[in-house]
């Protein structure tokens, strides 16, 4: 894979500024959500089912299995239901996660030093917290978006001419679901499991990054590939259950509870999902998630470090 080439458009005081660290950050790190959530949005679905599927129900059973059941009921719009809120999403989610890292970097190591693993595992940390608390409202919409259509056990699907878009199902939950707290359900899970997964997330990309790289200075595409998606894969693996809870509460009250959810609290969320799944309920959905993060982070990181390339 050839590196992208990077063209020379002059001096100016507003190529200055698109250049400084924390500005570069922003642009690549939405581009780098933008296009990592649309590859993988056929899996990114098929995982929010698989963990919000109840554990007796066999409706969606097996990743082959559920991929062909969404083209054959809903065709190409079922692999990319919910990717346009995703996006959405995603573009604000990354630009505030890489620009927030960029600018913990600068503040931590301001002697220009490389951090430590525990300063980029802190430093990813609150990087995670900030994005996740910028655009949350969209991420529990985006959740409600990917199962709507969906045929799952005594969640009766939508037969609708035209499914809810963001807005309305935005409206919908304010109206029915209990007001503003309806958009936030579910935070503090997220926030539980997103910042120690994006703390790990760079700590593990940063440490390969440097490991991989040709003569301390240059890192090659496949190399900036590698990197990203092993960095995914180890990082997702050890903060999964908590996406599996952030799920749950997500769609908790959803159609009046008919999914079988209710819970109280993050600890009686898993303790309930332990007793009634065992260990098991806390990994559902993992391996088609790892399916999607692998080419998701490689594609992330590949894209991030390839238009501030062309920002610099």
């Amino acid at each position: 894979m050839s590196q992208v080439q990077i063209p020379d458009y002059g001096a100016s005081p507003f190529r200055d500024w698109l250049r400084t660290p924390v500005v570069s950050s922003f642009i690549a790190g939405g581009c780098a959500g933008a296009v990592s959530r649309t590859v993988v949005s056929p899996f990114e679905r098929m995982k929010i089912i698989f963990q919000v599927q109840n554990a007796n129900a066999k409706s969606y059973d097996g990743m082959w299995a559920t991929l062909m059941k969404m083209w054959r009921e809903e065709g190409w719009r079922g692999f990319m239901r919910g990717n346009g809120i995703n996006c959405v999403r995603i573009v604000p989610y990354s630009a505030v996660q890489f620009c927030t890292y960029t600018l913990l970097k600068q503040g931590i190591s301001q002697d220009a030093r490389e951090l430590t693993a525990s300063e980029r595992l802190l430093a990813g940390a609150l990087a995670g917290i900030a994005s996740v608390c910028a655009t949350y409202p969209m991420d529990i919409v985006r959740t409600r978006l990917s199962i709507q259509t969906a045929s799952i056990g005594s969640l009766q699907k939508e037969n609708l001419a035209k499914p809810p878009g963001m807005w309305a199902t935005m409206a919908q939950m304010y109206k029915t679901e209990g007001g503003m707290v309806a958009l936030w359900r579910g935070l503090i899970p997220t926030t539980l499991g997103v910042a120690p997964y994006v703390g790990i997330n760079f700590a593990c990309y940063e440490y390969l990054r440097d490991r991989l790289a040709v003569d301390n200075s240059k890192l090659s595409s496949y190399s900036t590939l590698t990197a990203g998606a092993v960095s995914g894969a180890i990082a997702q693996t050890f903060t999964y259950p908590f996406d599996v809870l952030r799920r749950r509460f997500q769609v908790e009250s959803m159609n009046h509870g008919r999914l079988g959810y209710q819970y109280n609290s993050t600890w009686g969320a898993l303790k309930t999902i332990v007793a009634n799944e065992g260990f098991v309920g806390l990994y559902r959905g993992l391996g088609p998630n790892l399916l999607k993060v692998v080419p998701a982070m490689a594609s992330s990181f590949w894209t991030f470090e390839s238009v501030r390339r062309l920002l610099a």
